[in-house]
């Protein structure tokens, strides 16, 4: 569905940034269900701690090309050499903590998926899954948490994820549908 239409309200994103613009028109909102894009999108938003979306947006194919497209699998069987090479990668943001944050919360996906099938089953469970829909004035409405991501950051710290706090928790929730937040002037918003 690409706009590009730059005359639309639109929650974020502008013709200045036509990334951002297509994410927002595109993404945004839009109920994911696929592990490895879910894994992709949890591992963006842990990166985006204490910098802008805009920055790890731009990274985005940087961060497919580095962690072999987000595939499970292969980032839980990283080792040294691999942190080493993604410290080195000028295409993600090259903070140790985040690099093994990602390693380690790939694992511990492997263990949601062997205990509830799918990382999708596991993380749609927080809202009975069904998207949350909300239909605020603008996004300072927005609440920074909920009731629902602390819940979800509570227990994937209990699982051993890292980077997972109730606000990254809300805006991965956001990010893949679990929670629908386009305001209600958007053109995106959802007229129920």
């Amino acid at each position: 569905m690409t706009t590009q239409h730059p005359n639309l309200t639109r929650c974020f994103g502008s013709p200045d940034d036509p990334l951002m613009m297509r994410y927002h028109d595109e993404e945004w909102g839009v109920p994911v269900h696929d592990d490895r894009l879910l894994f992709e999108m949890l591992t963006l938003e842990g990166a985006q701690a204490g910098l802008s979306w805009r920055t790890v947006l731009h990274r985005r194919e940087g961060y497919r090309k580095a962690f072999d497209e987000s595939d499970i699998t292969k980032v839980a069987a990283y080792g040294a050499a691999d942190r080493r090479r993604l410290l080195a990668d000028p295409g993600i943001v090259r903070n140790r903590l985040k690099v093994d944050a990602t390693i380690t919360n790939a694992q511990r996906a492997l263990d949601v998926q062997r205990e509830f099938g799918s990382l999708d089953q596991y993380l749609w469970r927080f809202t009975g899954h069904k998207t949350l829909r909300h239909r605020r004035r603008g996004l300072a409405d927005l609440p920074a948490e909920t009731a629902e991501s602390r819940a979800m950051s509570k227990d994937l710290q209990k699982r051993g994820f890292r980077f997972v706090g109730p606000t990254i928790c809300y805006a991965f929730m956001q990010a893949v549908g679990i929670v629908d937040d386009h305001i209600a002037a958007c053109f995106r918003a959802v007229r129920t």
